[in-house]
């Protein structure tokens, strides 16, 4: 009988729980000894919610990390609004995560958060240690880089998979490059949004129009920038000043670019209006791409294949040989002819011709890049089996040029990438049911 009514009273107040979390109102419950605090909601999305408990540590943590990097700090109640949207699209993307099925064991995890301490010259306990010294608990760390893990994937997944880059884009790029300046020329800007839902209304337009004329204008007349993308920037760094860093001019969205180019630094652009909303830039700093010069190395080899019949042993004592016959005079390209097994250089005597770095398996790099022109290596080994190299010569060449060609398609790619980007996550918040509950 005990039993049963103790089961009731706690089904009558888990009922109760639910219908206040389901308000989003904060209540406690009291003992002699302690007041219990129970988590509001402030905010649905889908069927999951934000808690006011979940928020405020994010926020905390953004305020630690803006006061570390000295950064001018919005009003709470700004960053509130920003921290909650931001929380939004990535549990938006989570749940669209979890419904693919995509998940992140902890092996996994693990050896992400490995190489990251090992990038930083510290061991897992050492970094761990210096995360809690931060004010950051570990397993929220752990935690948080999961999702950003998944997050990454699906973007991969759902994005970057899609991007294609056409020979034809290429060409263009090539061909308008002189209007558009160098692919290379860096800008340093600061942004801000004034965004626009998909499919807005003449309504929407005219307001967000009339919203992001006042901003421009307010800097104008002498408002800071930074202070301005905080407090009104829809854009995904608004946090951090609407600071975009350093984007080579092939890297710049294209509205941007064609716009940065007439710009000086300091100067803030008029309004600038996409399928995303109305933008305005600021050019901090400018620099000119600098030239590409490379080093490249004119060499030629001879090869000898191991297998049942060769071994590593007979292989390293035939180039040996063959390489004290070359020392004494005769003709290294004869003699790579007659015993080289590299089939695609040995009938023109195993010249590779001007090799630049990162061609060569690093095996066969390090020794090359070491010898002296003129000089013959002694026998080593690679995945393909044994070698001596001769270094016949060493040049300093302008490769600006073939640089700035084999950048384009990159370029071009990243660029896709970010207004790609850009689009799918604002069909996606478009697409959620979010209800807010502050």
């Amino acid at each position: 009988m005990w039993k049963n009514n103790i089961l009731k009273q706690f089904s009558l107040f888990t009922m109760a729980i639910v219908l206040i979390l389901g308000a989003g109102l904060s209540v406690a419950a009291t003992d002699s000894d302690n007041i219990v605090e129970i988590d509001r909601v402030v905010a649905i999305v889908n069927d999951d919610v934000i808690t006011d408990s979940e928020l405020e540590q994010r926020i905390d943590a953004i305020l630690l990390q803006m006061r570390q990097q000295k950064a001018s700090l919005p009003p709470r109640s700004v960053l509130k609004k920003q921290v909650l949207e931001r929380i939004i699209i990535n549990r938006i993307q989570l749940q669209l995560a979890a419904a693919n099925g995509m998940r992140v064991d902890d092996e996994t995890l693990n050896q992400t958060i490995s190489r990251i301490a090992e990038q930083n010259g510290m061991t897992i306990s050492e970094f761990r240690d210096v995360i809690e010294q931060d004010g950051y608990s570990f397993a929220q760390f752990r935690e948080n880089m999961r999702e950003e893990i998944i997050i990454t994937r699906l973007r991969q997944r759902q994005v970057d998979s899609r991007i294609s880059v056409s020979e034809k884009e290429v060409e263009n790029f090539l061909i308008n490059q002189k209007t558009q300046g160098n692919a290379n020329d860096e800008f340093h800007l600061s942004h801000i949004l004034i965004a626009l839902p998909e499919g807005a209304s003449p309504t929407q337009i005219k307001a967000a129009q009339e919203k992001a004329q006042q901003v421009l204008d307010e800097i104008r007349q002498g408002k800071n920038f930074d202070m301005e993308a905080m407090m009104v920037s829809d854009g995904q760094q608004a946090l951090k000043g609407g600071d975009l860093g350093w984007r080579k001019a092939g890297e710049l969205p294209t509205i941007f670019a064609d716009v940065a180019q007439d710009m000086k630094p300091g100067e803030v652009s008029d309004l600038i209006r996409s399928p995303s909303g109305y933008h305005i830039i600021k050019l901090v700093e400018y620099r000119d791409a600098e030239r590409h010069m490379i080093t490249q190395t004119q060499a030629r080899h001879i090869l000898i294949r191991t297998d049942d019949l060769t071994t590593d042993e007979h292989a390293k004592s035939l180039l040996l040989e063959i390489k004290k016959r070359a020392v004494n005079g005769e003709d290294f390209a004869v003699l790579a002819k007659t015993y080289s097994d590299d089939t695609a250089t040995a009938s023109n005597g195993g010249d590779l011709g001007w090799v630049s770095k990162g061609k060569m398996v690093p095996e066969f790099e390090k020794v090359m890049l070491a010898q002296a022109p003129g000089s013959i290596s002694d026998p080593i080994q690679t995945q393909f089996g044994w070698h001596i190299i001769e270094v016949q010569g060493r040049r300093e060449i302008d490769d600006t040029e073939e640089f700035n060609r084999n950048k384009v398609r990159e370029l071009i790619y990243q660029r896709k990438i970010e207004e790609t980007n850009v689009n799918w996550l604002r069909r996606l918040r478009d697409e959620s049911y979010v209800e807010f509950r502050l």
